[in-house]
């Protein structure tokens, strides 16, 4: 009998839901790391996943894994890592109760995570927002749909995993107007709307008709919207206002660059760090920093601030044309 289902189905079912108490998006972000790896596995060994053992998900096949990942599907060096912890935590869960293959273990534990540069966010300016609210075509339910969504997300900057958790009772429209969700760590927040964000919202609502426990952004089917599902269409709308925004050709829109325009935009107004960071559900203000390093118009204020050196430009002369022969040999 293979080692692999048993053990894998108690990791989620004990280490993950019961012990770990692990969030949905947790448990659904290690779902989808195995659910790949295992057909990754099947294509290499041949064997259909219940077949496989434990000892077929070696260091090489990990370490292939990652490459396949990277190269292949296309996933940052971000990515790849968070995959790579999920494996490393079943294996250490693996460890305590499969010791025969314990030096198979440990070579799977040693696969390093992947060093990379951290790159300056990437965020919307207020007019290539503006043109990416405008592209969806409001004259068709899913237009009114899209829209709404992204303006959502621009307001209040929710992790694509938060805006497809929405139900339609998250939404309170009266004084005070918020969302509520369930962020990472199983932590809930509220967030406040504009004036504008409750307008639209309001009218989606009339429109939606749905049960309180129903998705907000739902599907032409009514199911939820899936995280791909978002990003497919926060491309398709940035694709379709590149010509009335010619800067955004130049800019890979996703549902994530949606949340760090929500900050920036915060940043511009001139609101403190930490309120962003509470904002935004930061576990540690210092993640919210990675704003000011992006915000170049922050530091050209700064800039405006100081005292420039008193000091001139070198005067340039020209050298002899005799010894700039002789140099050049």
């Amino acid at each position: 009998m293979s080692t692999l289902a048993p053990t894998l189905e108690r990791f989620f079912s004990e280490r993950l839901i019961s012990q770990r108490q692990a969030s949905p998006h947790t448990v659904a972000a290690y779902r989808d790391t195995f659910r790949l790896l295992l057909r990754f596995a099947q294509t290499r060994t041949g064997k259909a996943p219940f077949a496989l053992e434990l000892a077929d998900l070696d260091a090489p096949l990990i370490g292939a894994f990652l490459d396949h990942l990277e190269h292949e599907r296309g996933n940052s060096i971000r990515s790849r890592n968070v995959r790579l912890a999920a494996i490393h935590s079943l294996f250490r869960y693996a460890a305590l109760r499969h010791p025969e293959h314990a030096a198979l273990i440990q070579r799977v534990l040693a696969v390093p995570p992947k060093r990379f540069d951290r790159a300056i966010v990437s965020f919307l300016t207020r007019g290539e927002a503006d043109a990416l609210l405008a592209a969806p075509d409001r004259s068709r339910w899913l237009g009114r749909r899209d829209h709404a969504l992204l303006l959502v997300a621009l307001q209040t900057g929710l992790r694509v995993s938060e805006l497809t958790g929405l139900c339609c009772q998250d939404v309170q429209l009266g004084t005070g107007a918020h969302i509520r969700c369930l962020g990472k760590g199983r932590k809930q927040r509220c967030t406040p709307l504009t004036t504008q964000t409750v307008a639209v919202l309001r009218v989606w609502l009339h429109e939606r008709r749905g049960e309180p426990t129903e998705p907000l952004f739902p599907t032409s089917r009514g199911s939820a919207l899936s995280r791909d599902a978002v990003a497919l269409l926060v491309a398709k709308h940035a694709s379709a206002a590149q010509p009335y925004c010619p800067t955004l050709r130049n800019k890979t829109v996703t549902p994530h660059v949606l949340r760090h325009s929500a900050a920036m935009n915060l940043l511009h107004a001139g609101v403190d760090t930490t309120v962003i960071a509470l904002w935004l559900g930061h576990e540690s203000v210092q993640t919210t920093q990675i704003y000011l390093h992006a915000d170049l118009t922050l530091k050209e204020r700064a800039l405006a601030r100081t005292t420039p050196a008193n000091t001139t430009p070198g005067r340039y002369q020209a050298p002899d044309t005799l010894l700039a022969f002789l140099e050049s040999l």
